[in-house]
């Protein structure tokens, strides 16, 4: 990069870290020193400015860069405390309330029996004062067919103020729900009967977005009557118009294993499919200036029309901003940096909302977008055919190929997999994506419905062709899990070898291959500390109970969960993949087994030295005698027992009590051993627990 290309790159670096930095912290006490940082430094850069010449500040253009760069920094952290709802005086979450007066903000979506969505609070009601009020609420509802209340974007409601803060991630390795939602300002959460929703019979939403909105339902009602199979439904209404409908479990898994899982998120590249193709049919019209302004009006009344059609969700929307970003830059200036454009972009999204920084879906299209304009065009150079399917069979495999690399640390941090025919699936959905993104579009448009069997039919073929691929030897890589410095020793090795490349320093190169070194050596000593392990992990559940019993890389559960089952793979499996598990084996409770260095037999469960007693109802009414020695007893089931006899009759020092138990039972549990509270561990919303039985090496 030239750097000139790296001016808004310098700009939105600092600007970033000053978002990052708040992250996680009470700032509050900062907010009047940042502010007044922030005023100091640009009166001095006023003046700087002001006597350039009269102070000679060319001799001291290090010094204005570091302001500057300081000056972003402080920007950044004004940015942030300014959208922290949080810190507002006025958040329902700071004032008691009976009744909470709510605007939905989000298009309900309804999972099995429930119907979520995302309310902003305007008011707080106790019984004789009204407040005005901020903030945002995630609001679940049990759907019924007895009642008919279905909620929709904009209508307001009066609902109880039982909300309560989300929970937070109660297993090693479990998906921090409780983070992913404080990125969106959502810290709270309120489960509600369809009767406890009160409508006021008033709208409060944004008149655009709701007729968006209504608009994308219209449509995708109008796929459901037009496709038949249900999975090639969900496909056409995901990948035409981003809106979620369920997938069948084996269509997901292949667009998953085949790296194109990019394809049913409707982003940036399906922003840029219409571009492009309308770019290229129009491409007549840039001979004259005024047909080039009206070329540009059209390509962006498209681009804009489509993410209205998509019901302005926040991956199109940020795309559509990038990406006229883009066209009026070019417009105006034909040798505008691609560089300015993206950075500039991406500082105008943060600036608007900079908990976008940590948004899965902003990081993944802005890197891929930085290797289609950094590494594609070099890519693309290497290969020069005189045959134009060749070259241009080539410049696919260069987009696929510079996109995967910026991607894959990322892909790799949140997803723990890699595509290994990633290059071979983006080449087989490329055509197939572009016909359908323009079929579907112009069915719905020009109500061109005969069109719709062979729109299905090239949804399943595509569907089929992708599951024939991911059922292929060695598809992909999964379980792959990154710690955050291995991230940074990753994302450090891919920097610094592009920059070797680029500008032929052996130091650059050096520092790559010392990265890539150590991320080996993080890696090495995972798999030794993975073989020679022996531990147990209590899984923490909200019905059934696991307790894995770790030898090695293999895994023996003790569960009544299987392992296909949802509740398994969000809670258990994250767990058994950062412990670098191979196989798994799941018992019901007190099987007999001698297996992995575990036995249980009679109740009594022996791993390495650690001895467990299995206490389940069948001790009701029964004493034991010569008062045996255990580890722990693990209580299953609401046994009646008095835990004061049980104690005289059972030596331990743990008392574990899982989630089969009723709650009264748990409380009884826990009130007999008021004096051993340091010893009880509830399996129930409460930390997993981990247990050495062989330390790491």
């Amino acid at each position: 990069m030239q750097n000139t290309t790296a001016v808004f790159g310098r700009i939105l670096l600092p600007f970033c870290i000053g978002i990052w930095v708040l992250q996680g912290t009470d700032y509050t006490k900062l907010n009047l020193p940042a502010l007044q940082i922030t005023i100091i430094l640009i009166i001095l850069l006023l003046i700087f400015n002001l006597l350039y010449r009269l102070l000679k500040v060319y001799n001291h253009k290090q010094l204005i860069g570091v302001l500057i760069n300081l000056l972003f920094f402080t920007f950044g952290i004004q940015t942030y405390q300014r959208a922290d709802e949080t810190q507002n005086s006025n958040n329902f979450s700071r004032s008691p309330a009976e009744f909470l007066k709510i605007s939905i903000s989000s298009e309900p979506q309804q999972q099995g029996s429930m119907i979520r969505f995302k309310a902003s609070v305007m008011n707080v009601y106790t019984v004789n004062k009204k407040q005005r009020s901020s903030g945002t609420i995630l609001v679940t509802i049990r759907s019924a067919s007895f009642h008919p209340t279905v909620p929709h974007y904009g209508e307001v409601y009066l609902i109880p103020a039982a909300y309560r803060a989300i929970e937070p991630p109660y297993n090693a390795a479990e998906f921090d729900f409780r983070y992913w939602l404080a990125m969106q300002h959502i810290h709270y959460q309120i489960f509600l009967l369809p009767e406890e929703l009160i409508p006021l019979q008033q709208y409060s939403g944004t008149a655009l977005i709701g007729f968006a909105l209504k608009l994308r339902k219209q449509q995708v009602n109008q796929y459901r009557r037009l496709i038949k199979n249900d999975d090639a439904f969900a496909v056409a209404s995901t990948l035409i118009l981003g809106y979620r409908a369920d997938l069948n479990a084996e269509t997901l898994a292949a667009y998953s294993r085949t790296g194109t899982i990019h394809a049913l998120s409707v982003s940036g590249m399906h922003v840029g499919i219409i571009y492009f193709v309308l770019n290229w049919l129009l491409g007549w019209m840039n001979s004259k200036r005024f047909m080039k302004w009206v070329k540009v009006i059209l390509v962006l009344c498209t681009i804009w029309f489509y993410t209205l059609l998509t019901g302005y969700s926040a991956s199109v929307l940020r795309s559509a901003i990038m990406l006229s970003v883009y066209v009026l830059g070019k417009a105006i200036h034909q040798e505008t940096n691609s560089y300015h454009i993206l950075f500039f972009s991406a500082f105008c999204l943060l600036f608007y909302n900079p908990f976008l920084l940590w948004d899965v879906g902003f990081q993944l299209s802005y890197m891929a977008v930085l290797g289609l304009v950094y590494l594609q065009p070099k890519l693309q150079q290497l290969v020069s055919s005189r045959y134009q399917l060749v070259q241009k069979l080539w410049n696919l495999i260069s987009i696929s190929i510079a996109a995967q690399v910026f991607t894959f640390p990322l892909s790799c941090y949140y997803f723990h997999q890699f595509p290994v025919y990633f290059i071979i699936s983006n080449l087989f959905i490329t055509l197939p994506v572009i016909l359908l993104m323009y079929i579907g579009i112009f069915l719905l448009i020009f109500h061109l419905y005969w069109i719709s069997p062979l729109f299905e039919c090239l949804i399943i073929l595509m569907n089929r062709g992708l599951e024939k691929i991911a059922a292929l030897p060695y598809s992909g890589i999964s379980a792959i899990w990154l710690s955050r410095t291995g991230l940074v020793l990753l994302c450090s090795f891919l920097f610094f070898l592009f920059f070797s490349l680029t500008y032929k320093k052996k130091h650059f190169l050096a520092i790559s291959l010392l990265s890539l070194a150590s991320l080996q050596g993080i890696r090495i000593n995972d798999k030794i500390i993975a073989r020679h392990q022996q531990k147990i992990i209590l899984f923490s559940l909200n019905r059934n109970y696991a307790a894995g019993f770790i030898n090695g890389e293999h895994a023996i559960l003790v569960t009544d969960l299987k392992t296909g089952d949802k509740a398994f793979k969000f809670h258990i499996q994250p767990a058994l993949d950062q412990s670098g598990i191979r196989s798994v084996i799941c018992i019901p409770w007190n099987t007999t087994i001698h297996q992995y260095g575990l036995t249980i037999n009679e109740h009594q469960l022996v791993f390495g030295n650690y001895r467990v007693l299995l206490l389940d109802s069948s001790f009701n009414g029964q004493r034991i005698k010569l008062r045996p020695l255990f580890n722990a007893v693990w209580i299953h089931g609401n046994p009646r027992i008095k835990m004061d006899e049980f104690r005289q009759d059972v030596s331990f020092n743990k008392l574990w009590i899982d989630a089969t138990n009723k709650s009264y039972a748990i409380q009884n549990y826990q009130r007999d051993t008021i004096n051993f509270r340091s010893s009880t561990l509830v399996l129930r919303k409460n930390k997993g627990y981990l247990i050495y039985i062989k330390q790491k090496i």
